[in-house]
Parts: C-alpha cells; structure tokens; sequence
C-alpha cells in the first residue's frame, strides 16, 4: 500500500508532491486557512461594510466599546474600527505584497546575473548589496520615506528596495551550485542565449528558497509597514490602516484598550498565517524529507 501511494504521488508530479507534503501538515493548513480568510475579506471589503463607514465622522459617538452597532467600537473621531481594519487590511497587504514581489524580481535577477556569470560581475553586485545590507532595514526605510515624503507609494517603494538585497544572496547563493551542471553546459554548446539559460534553467532552480523566504517576509513587512506607519511617517490618515490606526490610538490604549487591541490582532494574525505557512512550504519543499 505504502509502495502504491509513493508511485501515485510520483503520478502527480513534483508540484503534486510539494502539494501532499504540505497538506499533511496541519498547522500549515491552519495558517494557509487563515490567509485565505484574509484575502477574502480584502477582495469583499466593500461587500463586507461600505468604504464610508470606515470614513465617516461622528464626534458624538467617540470612544464608543464594542456593541452591535459597532463590532470593534468607534475610534476618537467616532469612526467605526471593524469597518477601518476591514478596509485598512487591503493597504497593509498592499504594502506587504507588493515590496516582497518587486523586491523578489530585481533581486532574483541580478543574483541570477551574479551566481551565473560570476567574475567581477558577481563581485560588484555582492559588494553593492553588502553594502545596502549594512544599513538596518528600519533605518534605511525611514529615510528614504522622510527624503520622498510619506505616502503609500514612498513607503511601497522603500520596503522594495531594503528587500533587493536579501533576495539577491538567496538567488545567487542557490544558483552557485546549478552552473557547473552538464545541462547548463549542454545549452551552452547549443548555442542558447544566457539570457534564456538563466530563465528557463538557472532561476528555477532557486524557485523553493525563494517561495519561503518570500511568504514569511511579506509577514515581516506587513508588520514593519505597521511600525512605519505608527510613527507618523507611513500612510498618512484618514486613509484606513493598521499602523496608521495604532498610532492614532496610542493615546487612549489604557482608557480604551479596544482601539489598539482589534489592528494589533489583525497585524499579528497575517504575520502568523504567512509564518505558518512559511514553515509548511519550507519543509513540503525539502527533499530530504520523504513520507
């Protein structure tokens, strides 16, 4: 039975196989629900509540606890919290998604350019991201945000570039082993461009890092988005988001816990989710571990 179910698996493929080593683990299913979860609730934000309500300003019902006319109760504007997180979640997985993608396809390709042809190409790249790498992540964000002011698009645009480096040591540190290889070799001598070998052959195989380092930093970047935005220097009010919403509740967290309680819940949840699947891929994805 045991032999039937390798050969079955095998059937599949390797995306099949990654796919069975991933769902026997449950807390990777838990956090891949989880997400799941999330993502519906940003693509049905506006079915969920309206964009108003997250808007509207009501002085009268400030500060208001949580009841059945306001699930998460009201802000200090009287705005309705469930409504912000709702809408905030899609500027916060904007933010999350968005620098780990950009980060992902400038860094994959010059570490692929690195690994690949290596030399004093491969010198001048690893020294240009030894050297952005010696800034702390925080410290470089925060100054590219204050020198092209704050907005969703700076804040976007920073996150990218702090993230570049990273990803290009992954690439470049998986691909090292590849280009030695006989089938690199052999589309050398056929006369294929490297420009190809380095699509079709060379970053594949540093696609499974990539995936995991990936889906636990948009984790990472959400949360420090978050940062960014609690000290003032991220998305800017009214526009709704997580952050933004525990910077401007900072100041009532003892009297009313709930205006910080409810975006810090929703932060450490999304982080948790991608962590945990994370986790899930980086062990589907290991061929030392077979079933």
């Amino acid at each position: 039975m045991a032999a039937e179910k390798q050969v079955k698996i095998r059937k599949k493929g390797r995306a099949g196989e990654i796919w069975h080593r991933f769902k026997r683990n449950r807390v990777a299913m838990l956090g891949l629900v989880l997400f799941a979860v999330i993502l519906l609730v940003v693509i049905l934000a506006d079915v969920i509540v309206p964009y108003e309500d997250a808007m509207t300003q009501n002085i009268v019902n400030r500060l208001q606890p949580p009841s059945s006319e306001h699930w998460f109760g009201t802000d200090n504007f009287g705005r309705d919290i469930f409504a912000r997180i709702i809408h905030g979640s899609r500027n916060s997985l904007l933010v999350g998604l968005g620098a780990v993608a950009i980060g992902i396809t400038i860094g994959g390709l010059l570490g692929a350019i690195a690994g690949f042809y290596g030399s004093h190409i491969d010198a001048v790249i690893v020294r240009i991201m030894d050297t952005i790498m010696c800034i702390p992540l925080m410290l470089m964000v925060l100054s590219i945000v204050a020198a092209l002011g704050a907005s969703l698009v700076n804040v976007l645009l920073a996150m990218m570039i702090a993230n570049i480096p990273q990803y290009t040591r992954i690439v470049r540190s998986a691909i090292l082993p590849v280009v030695g290889q006989d089938y690199i070799e052999a589309a050398k001598s056929c006369g294929t461009p490297n420009r190809w070998i380095i699509v079709k052959h060379v970053i594949p195989n540093a696609i499974g890092p990539i995936i995991v380092q990936a889906t636990m930093a948009v984790g990472t970047m959400i949360i420090n988005a978050a940062g960014i935005s609690f000290l003032g220097m991220g998305i800017q009010p009214p526009t709704p988001e997580w952050g933004a919403m525990l910077n401007e509740a900072k100041n009532f967290m003892l009297s009313d816990p709930y205006t910080v309680v409810f975006p810090g819940v929703a932060i450490g949840l999304t982080a948790l989710s991608l962590n945990l699947m994370g986790d899930g891929l980086r062990d589907a994805l290991d061929p030392k571990l077979k079933d």
